[in-house]
């Protein structure tokens, strides 16, 4: 059963990273952002191929892929978010969903279909009461909680923070006092995609890097942010870290629903969330 539960802490940390970039983007621009799925596994097949030119080292090639990926987010946002503000959400998901498209494609066409696997960089394990535990996976919850502390303290003391936690209640409000909200949002966005690199390229090496990577992990990571809130930077860890412990736990007694649970919580929430607000 502890396998399970750091098995489920595991998942809900790398649920986490990406999902908060998706929480922070429709929080302050409404927009839905099915590109963020692109940046996630183009991230990852960057690392595999950086990885051999930096002789194997892990931690290098993990900051060259997402310092590589902030180009390509700046872009994303400039040329296609930035051009949905104030549009409908059925323009955002369109036009998201096809740089996601476009994302894939070009992954295939580059590195192909078949997919790769990433060697667990630490490849040490904890014995405790006759159980193995990968200290890899101890240490991608404890990135996840570093990176939630981190953002906590950039939310709540750096100026462009403070822009973007008032711009989560009243964009327009913020918009009133003269300052370039799309500046700091474009900052933040770049953040959020950054992010999701990180959690793509710590989770590769306990899952298959593929193609429709990004796909596979939206579905979930849009349910992470349902639960916890859009916009709602602490319910978002919490719902992250629950609904990959539900996922775990699940898949240990019944893993063909694993996935599907996730979206049964999803649905009680949205049932019990107008009658515990009024």
């Amino acid at each position: 059963m502890l396998q399970t539960i750091v098995y489920g802490f595991t998942i809900g940390a790398i649920l986490y990273l990406f999902s908060i970039g998706l929480s922070i983007t429709f929080g302050t621009m409404h927009i839905i952002n099915f590109a963020h799925g692109m940046v996630y596994a183009l991230g990852v097949y960057l690392f595999i191929t950086i990885i051999p030119l930096l002789a194997g080292s892990f931690t290098l090639s993990m900051a060259a892929s997402i310092v590589a990926m902030i180009p390509v987010a700046y872009v994303v946002e400039r040329y296609v978010i930035r051009r949905l503000y104030g549009e409908g959400l059925d323009y955002s998901i369109i036009a998201t969903y096809a740089v996601l498209l476009i994302g894939t494609d070009v992954i295939k066409m580059v590195w192909g279909a078949v997919p790769q696997p990433v060697v667990d960089p630490v490849g040490v394990s904890i014995s405790f009461a006759e159980i193995d535990l990968p200290v890899y996976r101890i240490v991608i919850v404890l990135s996840a909680f570093a990176v939630f502390v981190g953002l906590r303290v950039f939310f709540t003391k750096s100026v462009i923070g403070r822009v973007v936690v008032a711009a989560l209640e009243d964009p327009e409000g913020v918009r009133c006092l003269g300052l370039d909200v799309n500046r700091y949002f474009s900052i933040v966005f770049v953040l959020g995609s950054s992010l999701a690199v990180l959690g793509g390229v710590l989770y590769a090496p306990i899952s298959t890097v593929e193609p429709y990577m990004g796909f596979h992990i939206l579905l979930v990571a849009f349910a992470v942010v349902i639960v916890g809130g859009m916009g709602n930077l602490t319910g978002t860890f919490i719902a992250a870290m629950a609904l990959g412990m539900v996922m775990a736990i699940t898949g240990r007694y019944w893993s063909q629903a694993s996935h599907a649970m996730v979206f049964v919580v999803m649905a009680i929430v949205l049932v019990l969330r107008p009658i515990e607000e009024t």
